[in-house]
């Protein structure tokens, strides 16, 4: 039987690489010696204060999908025993992902390209990264600005993740996976798609707001953490109901809003591209919403409010990659479809038999590839200059590429994932003991519990409480 690793020394380890990772970075800032004189180079561009307000307000909205949007959506979801655990998980994601990001991820994701295949270290600790525009991403606010708004991306992806294997991996586990995950898939997958030079974007494939690197690479880990880690204890023998479905369609209302941010945020401005977005983006998930209620209806004879937050949520990933590229009445496709897809997708895990627990790779993994491939179909230059036009539109070879960037996409995230995966089941092990994952996550991993059960004065129910 492999012997535990005791926590302090999972505690000593990362907090010596944060330690670390700051010193490094305060002697990468030190001021480089003065340039020879040379002549006058041109006036920066100018940072355009609408913009830049916009972009603040879309970086706050997609930090609100993840807390408090997805962590209700997830935490509901879950049994009472596991609430506070998986509300825990989103949180602290959002403090992990944001110092790795400005240490080494934000470099490596969108950095100076090496091979098209990943930035360098030259913005490590955000050396470079100041107050003025970077014009090769954006010409109209400030660089820090565009970093903080694509850090709420590399946030938000791992965290979808968790729903795949909630209430049954440990915490320490759950930490190191994340942080080897964001570093080693999401940071080159990005820079992939969207940094300068990255192979993908050469290629000409377009993705506006994060359809394989954001949903592809998140439901497609979350295939392999769920075959990995195994099903949970009593999957199809007992039932497993979500306990607070109120939470849960208050954070699928949260992801709705916050997701303007997400997709017509992608815009980088103010302008009338970030309309367009932000009018599809509503078409596609109510389109969504509606297909999924229906299929569910005519289905099993009654509509459920899961199933109607669930289609708008599989509606927002679909259109997330088409989104600056694609009309209104496309947009009512690429939604009613998603619909449709995503909840036959999520029947699809019964007749396979892995255990999707929150249904990631259904939603996130099918939609995301479905809107990719859309994006192929519908995306027409009549919306955006800048992008292609698509299958539908007198170019089938658009079609042809985004279906490469979805397969790329697929094999890189599941193929890394699982040897991340089985690396850190090697060394720390992913499941939870039996007796834990029976007591929980908010008792077994934090020594709290969501709920007081009418106990006054007990902060949390651990040995000794009297409590089991």
């Amino acid at each position: 039987m492999r012997s535990p690793v005791p926590r302090w020394a999972f505690a000593s380890l990362i907090i010596g690489a944060l330690v670390l990772g700051v010193a490094v970075a305060g002697l990468a800032q030190q001021a480089p010696p003065a340039p020879p004189a040379q002549a006058q180079a041109p006036p920066p561009p100018k940072v355009d204060s609408g913009d830049n307000a916009w972009m603040l307000t879309s970086s706050a909205l997609v930090l609100m999908m993840t807390i408090p949007g997805l962590a209700l959506f997830y935490g509901g979801m879950v049994r009472r025993q596991n609430a506070l655990g998986t509300i825990m998980q989103s949180f602290i994601i959002v403090a992990l992902i944001s110092i790795e990001w400005i240490l080494w991820g934000y470099s490596t994701a969108f950095g100076p390209d090496i091979r098209g295949l990943v930035g360098d270290l030259s913005w490590f600790g955000l050396k470079g990264v100041g107050l003025d525009p970077n014009p090769d991403y954006a010409a109209t606010i400030p660089h820090q600005t565009f970093m903080i708004y694509q850090m709420m991306f590399a946030i938000i992806t791992p965290a979808l993740i968790t729903g795949a294997f909630a209430e049954r991996m440990k915490f320490g586990s759950f930490l190191v996976f994340t942080l080897l995950w964001a570093t080693f898939i999401y940071n080159p997958l990005a820079h992939w798609v969207w940094g300068v030079k990255g192979w993908i974007r050469e290629m000409g494939a377009l993705d506006f707001a994060g359809g394989t690197v954001v949903h592809i690479s998140s439901g497609v880990s979350a295939l392999a953490a769920a075959l990995l880690v195994g099903r949970r204890r009593g999957y199809r023998v007992e039932p497993m109901p979500p306990h607070n479905l109120p939470l849960t369609v208050l954070g699928a209302a949260l992801l709705w809003v916050g997701w303007f941010g997400f997709n017509a945020g992608s815009a980088l401005s103010a302008g009338s591209l970030a309309t367009s977005a932000f009018v599809v983006t509503h078409i596609a998930t109510a389109a969504a919403t509606l297909g999924w209620m229906l299929s569910e209806w005519i289905a099993r004879g009654k509509p459920t409010v899961l199933g109607a937050a669930s289609g708008a949520v599989a509606g927002l990933v679909a259109i997330t990659p088409a989104s600056g590229f694609v009309g209104p009445l496309s947009a009512l496709v690429i939604g009613g479809g998603a619909g449709f897809l995503c909840y036959n997708a999520c029947n699809l895990k019964t007749t396979l038999g892995y255990d999707d627990s929150l249904d990631v790779v259904g939603v996130h993994g099918v939609g995301g590839t479905w809107g990719a491939l859309a994006t192929g179909l519908f995306a027409s230059k009549a919306i955006n200059e800048a992008g292609a036009n698509g299958a539908f539109f007198g170019n089938p070879d658009l079609l042809r590429i985004q279906a490469v960037a979805v397969l790329a996409t697929w094999l890189f995230a599941f193929i890394g994932s699982l040897i991340l995966l089985k690396v850190v089941d090697a060394v720390m092990g992913l499941r939870l003991h039996e007796e834990d994952e029976v007591m929980g996550l908010d008792l077994s991993q934090h020594n709290e519990s969501a709920y007081s059960l009418g106990l006054v004065g007990t902060t949390g129910f651990g040995p000794g409480s009297g409590v089991h």
